[in-house]
Parts: structure tokens; sequence; C-alpha cells
């Protein structure tokens, strides 16, 4: 279905980018997307003006009109588009503040302890542990999210598993860095087959990065902030 001037600023490393495309893919929402170098320290005109107060990606134009941060913007989708394709976000009021929730612990608490595993110089093994405690509090939460189902969403993709299904081209990144296995079966068996059906669900399939791509990205980032602070 025609996207009536839908545009997407972002990048297809971007995880925060890459839920905003799996919910417009699910929405069945076509939509054109422009590449932003959002690691580089000169933003585009066009970023800047679209995003003037935090400079960053994702940004979603729909008519002209400019919106920021991904969960606004997954949140914009589902209430812009009621008809098109499964809500992201559940009807009922308690189990949208559910979502909520679990979407705001996997943004602020689970993911920044793989942001410090990457930048930690010592005593790994407690980030490591938080990680995995982590993994099973969202272990948890899939049994009684899914109820029985494949998806936190229940029979489709919600709002959590966008959240957490973009982390995954970045789960693989650490568990190849680090020498991990995150989603183990024999310990998380719920989140281990829910993220193997998440990445070959057709509107995730080709939009979460592929882990060698990724690896060599985060490697090209990093010697290119490497450069810049020598320079």
């Amino acid at each position: 279905m025609a996207g009536s001037g839908v545009k997407v600023l972002g990048s297809w490393s971007s995880p925060y980018s890459n839920r905003v495309q799996i919910t417009l893919n699910l929405k069945s929402i076509d939509y054109e997307f422009i590449e932003e170098n959002f690691y580089m320290s000169n933003k585009s005109e066009r970023l800047v003006e679209a995003n003037p107060v935090h400079k960053k990606i994702p940004v979603l134009i729909h008519d002209e009109k400019a919106i920021s941060e991904s969960l606004v913007i997954l949140q914009y989708i589902d209430e812009a588009w009621t008809s098109n394709g499964p809500t992201i976000l559940p009807s009922d009021p308690y189990d949208r503040a559910i979502a909520r929730f679990w979407a705001s612990y996997i943004d602020d608490k689970w993911f920044p302890w793989l942001k410090e595993l990457e930048k930690a110089s010592g005593d790994e093994g407690a980030i490591v542990g938080n990680i995995f405690e982590g993994l099973m509090v969202l272990e948890e939460a899939f049994v009684k999210c899914s109820k029985g189902k494949d998806y936190f969403g229940g029979d489709n993709i919600g709002y959590i598993d966008v959240v957490l299904g973009s982390y995954l081209g970045w789960i693989k990144v650490i568990e190849t860095g680090f020498g991990l296995n995150l989603l183990d079966e024999t310990r998380i068996p719920g989140l281990t087959r829910w993220a193997q059906r998440f990445c070959s669900h057709d509107a995730a399939k080709d939009v979460v990065p592929q882990t060698d791509k990724l690896v060599q990205f985060f490697m090209m980032v990093q010697a290119t902030k490497t450069n810049s602070s020598s320079g």
C-alpha cells in the first residue's frame, strides 16, 4: 500500500531504525529509506532540520511532518495506520501498559548492559552476569505475554517483539566478539525459538542486519573514532 509520502531517515545498522522499518513492513506501508551516517560528527542538513532537538536517527517523515524517537514513531505508525495489518500495541489498556513497560526495560535497562560490555576494560564477568540475568527476566516475560503463542504479541509480532527483535543483529555481534552464547536454548528456550521465528518473519528477515556485515561496520566506526581522536 502506498505510504502517502513516507520517508525514514536512518541507518541499516541502527536497531532503532530497524524497528521503524519492521513496523512499516508489518503494516505493509511503502516508504523511502534515506541512509544517514549517524556516527559522524557532521550531521546532514536534512537530519538536523528534521530532528533539530536531538539531531539523531531515526526520523519518520509522513506527509512532510517529522516524528522522532523510535518508540514514539512505532506508536505513531500504529495509530496513523489503524486499518493496515495487525495492531502493534495491544488494545487492552493493561496489556498496552505492560508492553510499554517491557519496551522501556529492554531499552533502558537490558541493552545498556551490552553497551557496557563492549566498552569494558575489566570485570566483564559482572556485566555478563547482568546480561544473562536480564535474559532470564525476559524469558519469563515472554512466557506471560505470549500465552503459549509464537510472539510476545501473541499470534502476531507486537510492540515488545519489535523492540527486542531490533537488537538481534547486535546480540549476535556481542556473541561473536566475546565468545558468548546469549541465546542459549538450554537457558532460555522460549526466547531462543522466538528469535529464530522473528528473524525469519517476512517483515524482519531483510531488515535485521547480518552478523558479518555488522562486525565489519563496527570495526570501521571504531577506526573512524580512533582516527578522529588522534587527529
